[in-house]
């Protein structure tokens, strides 16, 4: 029988890794991650939680905007100050997960971890081997190949940003995007979007995606359609983005925001034999690569599934529950939620109106303006739409909303989808009133 190092060696250390690894480590495996960067990947340190701290301020003083014939006063975002306050939040998160690894006796080794064989890891000059290895290096920033790109910012650099730039520029609509967008624009920048097409936010309800145009429009952000990018000057103190068909514009600060790709370059995936497209490794449905001990987990996995934490931190508590043979079933994905932190929120799970309105004879679909719900009006709010999307049997299967609390709203609702609630289940629950739960059930 040959003997491992490890029972299971991951590659990379963010939730695609850690959530699963501790739970493994506990059960009495022999476990062990590597890391070339900070503990804990990309969500602690430079994603999720640095960019949910960063957008407190923001939604508060879109709140107060609201209620300005209530509290009255001109409010200001210290960006420094806001920064400051992102690193006293996450500075501390990498060694409290190591030593959640530690306490569970999990091995950190760092470095870049390179595969050899089906089941043997290059790391800071030494072999690791196991019997199991799971490539968890999720995703970086794109950086696009043009003239002048090296002026151009990612968003672990915004995110890092002291002082907002007085001009800022964001190539690219998605998420980051348009989230920092919200940001920058409300800190004070002039922020202009550079778009190459005509849609922002592809993957969301497109008229919801147009409120937000709209409302970031009337705060003063300038988005620009249908212009690809393709040099970057520098002059002096300031810089010339220019596009095709004679686009031209000058900004103090360029963010290149469009999208994010599979950290796989340096993982020897050829040499093994891994199987990996431009969008990430190929699994099947144990998680599980061409080369049986190999497995991916988090955003590195080419898939249909949204690549979100999320996600990550389901894939790896399946395969740690694969692993310790507490399960042999398939992985079977629940209904997964997403939003878009821009002010305000747009959040949606489960089927699409777009899916829904492809297929009337299997949906049936109704709509809700915010405003016109009584709890809505508390906090003044002004703008914001729901859609709800229900089977033949009333069975509500899908959500869409836009507004300052639609995150909240759509994890309020999110059960009935996932369990597929029905009229006696809804009847059962008892939410605490007033609240923002009770407001989205009394929907159903």
């Amino acid at each position: 029988m040959t003997t491992y190092d490890y029972d299971v060696l991951y590659i990379g250390s963010g939730h695609g890794t850690f959530d699963g690894a501790i739970p493994l480590g506990a059960k009495g495996f022999k476990v062990g991650v590597i890391e070339q960067d900070l503990i804990g990947g990309t969500c602690p340190n430079r994603g999720c939680n640095a960019k949910i701290v960063l957008d407190s301020p923001v939604a508060l003083k879109r709140h107060l905007a609201d209620v300005h014939h209530i509290v009255t006063g001109e409010t200001t975002i210290d960006w420094a100050a806001n920064q400051a306050h992102k690193r006293a939040v996450i500075s501390g998160l990498p060694a409290f997960i190591q030593g959640l690894l530690d306490d569970h006796s999990v091995d950190v080794i760092f470095g870049q971890g390179q595969l050899l064989d089906a089941h043997t890891v290059l790391v800071a000059g030494q072999n690791k081997t196991a019997d199991k290895i799971v490539i968890a290096t999720g995703l970086r920033p794109n950086r696009l190949d043009i003239p002048g790109s090296e002026f151009a910012h990612d968003s672990e650099d915004f995110m890092n940003l002291t002082v907002m730039p007085k001009r800022l520029t964001i190539i690219g609509a998605g998420y980051i995007g348009m989230e920092f967008a919200t940001m920058a624009n409300a800190a004070g920048a002039e922020v202009t979007v550079l778009m190459r097409g005509s849609q922002a936010l592809r993957a969301y309800h497109q008229p919801f995606v147009a409120q937000i145009m709209a409302d970031l429009t009337k705060r003063g952000v300038t988005f620009v359609t249908d212009t690809a990018v393709t040099t970057i000057d520098q002059q002096r103190d300031h810089f010339i983005v220019r596009g095709d068909e004679g686009f031209e514009m000058q900004t103090d600060w360029i963010l290149d925001a469009t999208g994010r790709v599979p950290n796989i370059e340096s993982l020897n995936l050829a040499k093994v034999g891994v199987k990996y497209t431009p969008k990430g490794i190929v699994v099947d449905q144990y998680l599980r690569t061409n080369v049986p001990s190999i497995y991916a987990a988090g955003d590195v996995i080419d898939k249909t599934q949204p690549k979100l934490t999320p996600t990550a931190i389901f894939e790896s508590k399946y395969l740690m529950h694969l692993f310790a043979g507490e399960t042999s079933a398939p992985i079977d994905y629940p209904v997964v939620p997403s939003v878009v932190f821009t002010s305000p929120r747009l959040a949606q799970a489960g089927v699409t109106v777009a899916e829904a309105e492809a297929h009337p004879d299997q949906y049936v679909i109704e709509k809700h303006h915010v405003p016109d719900d009584w709890y809505r009006q508390v906090e003044q709010e002004t703008m914001g739409d729901n859609v709800l999307i229900f089977d033949q049997k009333h069975t509500l299967v899908g959500a869409t909303e836009v507004s300052h609390r639609a995150d909240d709203v759509i994890n309020a609702l999110l059960p009935a989808i996932t369990f597929q609630y029905g009229a006696e289940e809804i009847e059962r629950l008892i939410h605490v009133f007033p609240s923002i739960a009770a407001s989205a059930w009394d929907q159903l």
